[in-house]
C-alpha cells in the first residue's frame, strides 16, 4: 500500500486496527515507534543494480494496555516525518516483533490494516539455469505469522 492510500483510509476513522496473516488482531495498544525512509541498493544474482525504498512503520507493543494512537496522531506523525521521504508516495512496510523482526506489506479490507506476508523471489531468472517448471510458486495463501511465539520469520 501506498503512503497516499494509507493516509486516505486514516481520515475520517475513530480507530487503527491492525491484523497479523493469520486474523489474530495487533493488541489495539500499540505504538508506532519509528516512522523511516528506508533504501536497500543491492545487485541480484545477475549483475543488475537495484535500489528499492519504503516508508517503513514499526509497531510495537508495550503492557500500557490503555494507550490508543489515534488515526489524527499517526497522520500527525507521518507529517512530521515527510523531511525522510521528501513527499515520495512510497509503498509501506511494517516491522513488528517476533523472536525477529517481521517485515509485512500492507493492505485495507474492511476497515481494518492487514499485514501481508512478504517473499523472496531471483530476480534475474533469466541467468539462473533453472527451467520454468522447476521454479518455485508463490503461495498466496499462507498463514505464517509473526505472532509472540509463533517464530516465522
Amino acid at each position: 500500500m501506498k503512503l497516499s492510500t494509507f493516509m486516505s483510509h486514516l481520515e475520517g476513522r475513530s480507530e487503527i486496527q491492525f491484523q497479523l496473516p493469520n486474523g489474530q488482531k495487533v493488541p489495539a495498544h500499540f505504538h508506532i515507534t519509528e516512522a523511516g525512509h528506508t533504501t536497500k541498493r543491492f545487485i541480484d544474482c545477475g549483475g543488475t543494480f537495484r535500489t528499492t525504498k519504503n516508508l517503513t512503520l514499526q509497531v510495537w507493543v508495550a503492557n500500557d494496555t490503555e494507550h490508543r494512537l489515534t488515526p489524527e496522531k499517526l497522520i500527525h506523525i507521518l507529517k512530521m516525518a515527510e523531511p525522510l521521504y521528501q513527499e515520495d508516495d512510497l509503498e509501506i512496510e511494517v516491522e513488528y516483533q517476533d523472536t525477529t523482526i517481521c517485515r509485512y506489506g500492507l493492505s485495507f479490507e474492511k476497515g481494518v490494516f492487514r499485514f501481508e506476508p512478504k517473499f523472496t523471489d531471483c530476480l534475474a531468472k533469466d541467468h539462473c539455469g533453472i527451467p520454468e517448471a522447476q521454479m518455485p510458486q508463490k503461495n498466496t495463501t499462507t498463514t505464517a505469522t509473526c505472532t509472540p511465539g509463533g517464530g516465522c520469520c
